[in-house]
């Protein structure tokens, strides 16, 4: 990267912020972890850890106003020619926290801002800001107050609350006592209900400039496949290399479309930078439906962007997703296309009701197998353990691994649990 100023990516989970090498222009602080330090002995000088003690890991808050950071803010503009300009701030995701901590650092913070992300991720308030193209794109749909949605004898439809992570907060309902149950619970939340659409799932990371809108590489989405989460809506991966195998031209080309029009209307509200959209492929119509908006940083950008810095070993010419994004936010120019990537692949193992922890030799294991290997030190029901990638892909076909993928999940199950499958 050439930027003109320091950027400083603060992030719980220091693999977020790997889309590009750290160096002395592009500084990462993270939590203190084992996976964190590995990162740090290779740039020593680039990557500052923090170890959160008796807290555990910090968020992204406290990580921007700990005193570590304060410090090296100040150090970078005390080296700058001119040290009344502060370095910025680059995020995963941004907040309203984040923002009010940004300024009290008096720091440019480079991420869209958060009113906007809100607006655009909330599944509720997302109806309204998509006017009609969520009639366009998005299953047959309503937004209601819990207790007033009526059970018809339909076909069985979807809640989600206003927020969710990665299939939390989505909810099949197929009965009248699944919708009871809901209802008993939360009978005030108002929700967003949606027709039940069947078939593959797919993901793109789409880059948002002043004057173009960017797509990156369509992959399949990875969703609910055992030993990886116990979440039937729980996404655990992508799969570059199935996305061709299940996609048409005219499929293709939709995607292209309505990417295109969603980041039009972003533009138009003064955004900058990443998004991602997710897709549903409907077996049987074969049309494509829109279901979810992530106004961030989507979580593949940094596995797709090492594919194809890959890929530009090899002689392909062209910008990551990461650099795209990152000079967007930045306001420089990008007169490259990002690069297309023929495969590869990654999964990520949650916490679940069987795995709770990953020990060192599973690990080691996949790593000897030839994968690449992210351990997260995570406690919580669903979230991150082990992302695991490859350069090529583990799905054989929609919900189905492929003889690598099988290879990943059964040295999962051989760790030392007791696990069912």
């Amino acid at each position: 990267m050439n930027t003109n100023t320091t950027i400083i990516y603060i992030t719980r989970e220091i693999e977020r912020a790997l889309g590009t090498k750290p160096n002395e222009h592009y500084i990462i602080v993270s939590n203190k972890t084992r996976y964190g330090e590995s990162v740090k002995q290779q740039f020593p000088d680039s990557v500052i850890l923090i170890d959160g003690g008796e807290k555990g890991l910090l968020g992204t808050t406290d990580l921007l106003g700990h005193e570590i950071t304060k410090s090296l803010i100040s150090d970078i503009k005390s080296r700058s020619v001119d040290s009344s300009i502060a370095p910025s701030i680059l995020v995963f995701k941004n907040t309203t926290r984040v923002e009010t901590s940004a300024k009290l650092l008096n720091c440019n913070l480079l991420n869209p801002g958060a009113m906007l992300s809100e607006r655009v991720e909330n599944k509720i308030t997302q109806l309204r800001w998509l006017g009609s193209l969520g009639t366009k794109y998005l299953p047959p749909h309503a937004a209601k107050i819990t207790k007033m949605i009526t059970w018809k004898g339909e076909n069985p439809f979807i809640i989600q609350w206003n927020h969710g992570h990665t299939g939390d907060g989505t909810m099949l309902i197929k009965t009248f006592d699944d919708l009871r149950a809901v209802q008993e619970k939360f009978p005030e939340r108002i929700a967003r209900i949606s027709a039940f659409v069947t078939g593959p799932s797919f993901t793109v990371n789409v880059v948002v400039t002043p004057t173009r809108i960017i797509l990156g590489n369509l992959s399949y989405q990875i969703t609910g496949v055992p030993p990886f989460t116990d979440g039937t809506f729980s996404t655990v991966g992508n799969d570059w290399s199935l996305a061709k195998k299940l996609l048409t031209s005219e499929d293709t080309k939709s995607i292209e479309t309505m990417a295109n029009e969603i980041g039009m209307k972003l533009q138009t509200d003064g955004w900058r930078g990443l998004f991602g959209i997710d897709l549903i492929k409907h077996e049987k119509s074969g049309r494509i439906f829109l279901i979810e908006i992530n106004a961030r940083q989507p979580a593949s950008t940094t596995f797709e962007s090492s594919l194809q810095e890959k890929a530009r070993e090899s002689g392909v010419r062209g910008l990551t997703t990461f650099e795209a994004h990152i000079r967007a936010l930045s306001g420089l120019p990008i007169d490259q296309d990002i690069i297309k990537i023929d495969g590869g692949a990654q999964v990520v193992q949650r916490v679940t009701k069987n795995v709770q922890a990953i020990f060192d030799d599973v690990s080691s294991s996949l790593q000897k197998l030839g994968y690449n290997v992210v351990a997260y030190q995570n406690t919580g029901y669903n979230a991150d353990l082990l992302r695991i990638q490859y350069d090529q892909g583990i799905m054989e076909s929609h919900g189905s691994l492929n003889t690598k993928g099988h290879e990943i999940a059964e040295a999962i199950k051989s760790a030392h649990f007791k696990i069912e499958i």
